[in-house]
């Protein structure tokens, strides 16, 4: 189990869902439990299920070695994130 860094977390959800605005923070400061905020047009008609899903099958391969041992997940649309603000 190698540790991952917030950066290639981020950089992992980008890359999955291209166009998205990621933020990451580490919970614990031992680099294996983040939480997640995710705006994306891509979940515009899903269910937040769905919106988690498509998250985390950005991060599947870390998540499968024990890198993140947890990830909470705050996920937005652009106009949700617009009316949390």
């Amino acid at each position: 189990m190698s540790a991952i860094t917030p950066s290639q977390v981020k950089a992992s959800i980008e890359a999955g869902l291209p166009g998205s605005t990621v933020q990451i923070t580490d919970l614990t400061g031992g680099g294996d439990h983040y939480q997640a905020v995710v705006v994306s047009d891509q979940f515009e008609g899903k269910s937040l299920i769905q919106q988690h899903q498509l998250v985390y099958g950005t991060v599947k391969e870390a998540m499968a070695s024990g890198a993140i041992h947890a990830l909470a997940l705050k996920t937005y649309t652009p106009a949700t994130w617009q009316a949390e603000k």
